[in-house]
C-alpha cells in the first residue's frame, strides 16, 4: 500500500476519546471509534465543536456584577434594620426616614439581584425539574413577603427579616459566580483539550486512503498516521511503531514506543 503504518479496529478495548498525541521517528496508525463514541465532537472542524459553553463567561460577568452592586446596597439595609440594631445593641436615629430604609432597598435587592434565582425557579417549575434555583426563589420570597409585611404593620415586627434577605443574595450571587468561574474556566481546559484532536483522519480505503472527520471513524476502520501526526481516535497498531506523547494520559514526559499490537489513545 504505502509505507505508512496502519491499525485495525481497538474493539474492545476502546476507550473514551482523548487529546491527540504526537507521532515521531516512524509513522503510526490505530482504529477509530464507533459513530456514537465520537459523536460528541461532531462538527469539530475548526475546534468550533465547544462554543455552546461560552454563555458560561456571560454568566460569569452578570453574577460578578449583580454582586458587587448588591453588596453596596446590602450595606445601609443592614445597617438600617431594626433588627440588626437590636442584635449589635446599637440605636438608629429618630427620624421617619430611616424606617424605610431596609423596605425600600430590600424590595430592589429583591427584584433585581434575586432576579436570577426566581426566573431559574420559574423556568424549573415549567420543567418541573424543581432544583436549587426554586429553593433560592422561595426562600428569598418568603423573607421578602414576611419583611415588607413587617414594614407595613400587617404582621408581627418581629418578621422584620430585611438584613437576612440582604445577606442571603449577597451569599447566593457570590455562590454563582464563583461556580459560574469555576465550571468557565473548565470549559475553556475542556475546549483546549479538543483543540489538540486532528481535523481529519486518513483512513484507509482499499487501495486508497480518503481523509475524513474523526466522528466518521467507526469500529473496523484502518487509518494512517504519519510522522508528527496525532492520533485521530483509541485503536491497536497493526504495522509500523512511534514514538508517542502520552504524558496527556500517564503524566510522563518521556515520550513512549509503540508497535505491532500495542493499544493507543487520541
Amino acid at each position: 500500500m504505502n509505507n505508512h503504518t496502519h491499525a485495525d479496529a481497538g474493539g474492545a478495548e476502546t476507550a473514551g476519546t482523548l487529546p491527540g498525541h504526537d507521532a515521531s521517528e516512524h509513522s503510526a496508525a490505530h482504529s477509530g471509534h464507533g459513530e456514537k463514541e465520537h459523536e460528541g465532537h461532531t462538527g469539530h472542524e475548526g475546534h468550533t465543536g465547544h462554543g455552546g459553553h461560552a454563555g458560561h463567561g456571560d454568566h460569569v460577568g452578570m453574577f460578578r456584577r449583580l454582586f458587587w452592586i448588591m453588596l453596596v446596597l446590602a450595606l445601609p439595609v443592614i445597617v438600617a434594620s431594626n433588627m440588626f440594631a437590636m442584635l449589635l445593641g446599637y440605636s438608629l436615629p429618630d427620624s421617619s426616614w430611616i424606617a424605610w430604609v431596609s423596605p425600600v432597598l430590600g424590595t430592589v435587592m429583591y427584584a433585581w439581584g434575586g432576579s436570577p434565582f426566581l426566573t431559574g425557579a420559574v423556568s424549573e417549575i415549567r420543567s418541573r425539574a424543581p432544583g436549587m434555583m426554586l429553593l433560592i426563589a422561595l426562600a428569598i420570597t418568603v423573607a421578602f413577603i414576611a419583611s415588607m409585611g413587617a414594614s407595613l404593620g400587617l404582621l408581627d415586627h418581629q418578621l422584620d427579616f430585611w438584613w437576612e434577605l440582604a445577606l442571603l443574595i449577597v451569599i447566593m450571587l457570590l455562590g454563582h459566580w464563583i461556580e459560574m468561574r469555576s465550571l468557565a474556566q473548565t470549559t475553556s481546559a475542556l475546549d483546549s483539550l479538543a483543540a489538540l484532536l486532528p481535523d481529519t483522519a486518513e483512513r484507509v480505503d482499499g487501495d486508497d486512503v480518503v481523509p475524513v472527520p474523526p466522528s466518521e471513524l467507526q469500529l473496523g476502520d484502518v487509518v494512517v498516521v504519519r510522522p508528527g501526526g496525532r492520533v485521530p481516535a483509541d485503536g491497536t497498531i497493526v504495522s509500523g511503531s512511534a514514538s508517542m506523547d502520552e504524558s496527556m494520559i500517564t503524566g510522563e514526559s518521556r515520550t513512549v514506543r509503540r508497535s505491532d499490537g500495542d493499544h493507543v489513545v487520541a
